[in-house]
């Protein structure tokens, strides 16, 4: 982790206290001087499985920049007495990289959900700016014993920036284990942002994201397979930010 930016400890995760733009910079200048940057969101929902995975909990907190995705995160610093200024959505960062990459001519690999929706997001990206921002892609369907050929593909494709739209802890541990093989100044987990780029998923309205019910509204798109994970996280990381409300107005550290 970036020890030289402001951070603060929330539920026993550090989190980087700053914002898009200030990101945005401090990955500009790692990339212009080729020094690996490993970066990664975290939310309700990863702050809680990092509680029980140690993998995962590892994987994160050996980044070395965390980013508050949710705005659930900014809400809970502040009622525990903690500054984060911003949400910074994953989702925004990586359409805000993808810009730098086109103006800078930065070029970027693209890995992870299945072939169609990559292969959509590249052509959209592509067409948008121009087919020179990309060094490579590849879908995300690949066996353990297929990841340090995944990770030397990645590595020859020369790519400045990767992109890695991967299910938690799966793309953690994977970035963890193989970033020094795939030496890409600048490394990223993006979650489901490729769905949401190719148009397979929707994304809430804005009052939606700033109001934090971005949650809900991917409920509402993927009943069956939402509503159960995001009751248990939502619940339990609730429940840990009270108690550690509570703890703190009885002077327990």
């Amino acid at each position: 982790m970036c020890n030289n930016i402001a951070s603060i400890q929330l539920l026993n995760c550090p989190i980087h206290a700053i914002t898009m733009d200030e990101t945005v910079k401090i990955i500009d200048n790692s990339i212009r001087r080729r020094k690996q940057i490993h970066h990664v969101v975290v939310n309700a929902a990863k702050l809680v499985k990092m509680k029980s995975d140690p993998s995962l909990r590892e994987s994160v907190i050996n980044c070395d920049i965390i980013n508050a995705d949710g705005q659930s995160l900014v809400w809970a610093a502040k009622l525990l007495g903690m500054h984060l200024p911003e949400r910074v959505a994953g989702i925004d960062l990586m359409e805000r990289l993808v810009m730098l990459a086109y103006y800078k001519g930065y070029k970027i690999f693209f890995l992870g959900a299945k072939m169609d929706v990559v292969s959509a997001v590249v052509e959209k990206y592509a067409g948008e700016y121009d087919a020179s921002i990309i060094a490579g892609f590849r879908d995300g369907y690949f066996k353990k014993d297929e990841e340090a050929e995944v990770a030397k593909e990645i590595a020859a494709s020369k790519a400045d920036i990767l992109f890695v739209a991967m299910s938690s802890p799966k793309k953690e541990i994977f970035l963890n284990e193989y970033k020094n093989v795939i030496n890409t100044s600048f490394i990223m987990g993006v979650g489901g942002s490729f769905d949401v780029v190719s148009g397979k998923v929707k994304r809430a309205p804005l009052w939606m994201q700033k109001s934090g019910l971005e949650w809900f509204y991917r409920v509402v798109q993927e009943p069956k397979r939402m509503w159960k994970r995001y009751l248990i996280t939502n619940t339990l990381f609730i429940a840990r930010v009270l108690n550690a409300v509570f703890k703190k107005k009885v002077g327990f550290s």
